[in-house]
């Protein structure tokens, strides 16, 4: 077996375990390079009502995890209680408004803002607008996804 079909093997291994459905066999192969159409992706409900899309989840090639999903969220709704954890994440609000509260602070985030959460803060997400909010969630670190 060349090189290169060796390399595409495994690139459609860790393509199809891009998804959620490969997410065991994900767990121990490092992520490469994909392309994933936001039409195809499976959502799944959220406790809050809401609706989530996966889009990656896996181990990068330097160690760390990496997971990103998108969120839409109901109005006045929380996707789930606060929490904090070992990793850190992103949050880009894509549309509508959130309210983020981080180690005790909170700011309103609209459209096109952004907000950092480092690793062990408490931090919870409320949307705090009239229409549902959608957001994606950048995590990166050891324990990133679980």
């Amino acid at each position: 077996m060349t090189r290169r079909e060796l390399g595409s093997l495994v690139s459609g291994a860790i393509l199809s375990s891009a998804l959620p459905e490969g997410a065991a066999a994900q767990q121990a192969a490092t992520l490469a390079s994909t392309w994933l159409n936001f039409a195809e992706m499976q959502t799944r409900k959220s406790a809050g009502g809401g609706e989530i899309r996966a889009f990656v989840n896996g181990k990068l090639a330097t160690g760390e995890r990496l997971e990103c999903h998108e969120t839409t969220l109901p109005a006045g709704q929380m996707p789930h209680a606060s929490h904090h954890h070992l990793h850190s994440e992103m949050v880009l609000v894509r549309e509508g408004t959130v309210e983020v509260a981080v180690g005790g602070k909170s700011k309103t985030i609209s459209a096109g803002g952004a907000v950092f959460i480092a690793s062990n803060e408490e931090h919870g997400l409320t949307n705090v607008g009239a229409s549902p909010a959608t957001y994606f969630i950048v995590a990166i670190g050891p324990t990133a996804g679980s």
